[in-house]
């Protein structure tokens, strides 16, 4: 990825690229922005140049002077990453988070000096994401890294602590525009979703995000979306409904459908009450509520105000 091929961000572009022509490297970034909008891109690009200079080495993941962090999960007393989660089929109940151990593998990788390029680079990713104990140990390193840069990516509504962002340069990521959307999701070969006024409004400006909806979307099975876009017919059907949706999802999935189902309501005009309805079902499925018994409540409701607006 060439960091001036970067679309949609023509401001992170500029500032980054002025740091690499003008020689004046923060010893520490900040990306913020929503995930999907190009901030992983530009960390690649960044880090690319930072690493290689002109010399545009293709695998640069495994460049031996790049160390890249992602938030993990807990696992029988390993660190796991989400797609490895995801591989083996491991149950998580709670999000993954950047831990101290990662911190104390940054320590001892900046605790070396570069092998190939005049500095060491470390991403990294979902920073918002890091535990209380991790940030602390990682504020000695942004003070004092060396012969190193750190790119720390993180949802600018998410906030990190303070003292991180107080020693990081800002590098800000907007959404784009639908132009933008329509051109990176064609360029990419996903005109399909541009059929997809719910996905659209959901990805809010992010084509990474849009892609990943689109593909969850194909997991639920078509035929419950069209039930749960229709009135049930009658309360025995609820309760059939309800069974098959968490017979068939899992509660991550049965909160992606939701937001989908909100989204959906709203467009249609059917607004703040569904909506409450909704939320509500939201509420309850993150607090560990039987995931059975909220749909069965949520539907009907639901019933109970199509009746009510029927009549």
């Amino acid at each position: 990825m060439n960091l001036t091929q970067l679309k949609g961000q023509p401001l992170a572009v500029e500032l980054l690229t002025r740091a690499i022509a003008l020689q004046k490297i923060a010893p520490a970034y900040l990306f913020t922005g929503n995930s999907g909008i190009g901030r992983r891109l530009a960390a690649l690009g960044f880090a690319r140049l930072l690493l290689s200079g002109n010399n545009q080495q293709k695998d640069i993941l495994n460049h031996p002077d790049l160390l890249w962090i992602q938030p993990t999960y807990l696992h029988q007393g390993k660190l796991i990453t989400p797609e490895e989660a995801t591989t083996k089929s491991i149950s998580r109940k709670t999000p993954p988070q950047i831990r101290i151990e990662q911190i104390r593998e940054i320590i001892e990788f900046l605790g070396r000096p570069p092998l190939l390029s005049p500095r060491s680079v470390v991403v990294i990713e979902d920073a918002n994401q890091m535990t209380e104990s991790a940030a602390n140990a990682l504020l000695k390193t942004l003070e004092e890294p060396g012969l190193a840069t750190l790119i720390l990516i993180a949802n600018s509504n998410q906030p990190l602590l303070s003292t991180l962002v107080s020693r990081c340069q800002p590098i800000p990521f907007y959404r784009l525009s639908d132009r933008q959307m329509v051109e990176i999701l064609t360029e990419k070969g996903y005109t399909e979703l541009l059929n997809q006024p719910e996905i659209l409004t959901l990805a809010q400006g992010s084509p990474g995000k849009a892609i990943t909806l689109g593909q969850q979307l194909e997991t639920i099975p078509p035929d419950l979306i069209n039930q749960l876009k229709t009135p049930p017919p009658n309360l025995t059907s609820i309760f059939t409904l309800a069974q098959t949706i968490t017979q068939e999802l899992d509660v991550e999935n049965q909160l992606w459908l939701i937001d989908y189902l909100q989204v959906y309501y709203w467009r249609s005009g059917q607004k703040t009450q569904i909506a409450l309805i909704w939320e509500q079902a939201r509420q309850f499925l993150q607090q560990y509520v039987n995931p059975r018994l909220v749909w069965e409540c949520s539907l009907i409701e639901l019933y109970n105000l199509w009746e009510k607006v029927s009549n």
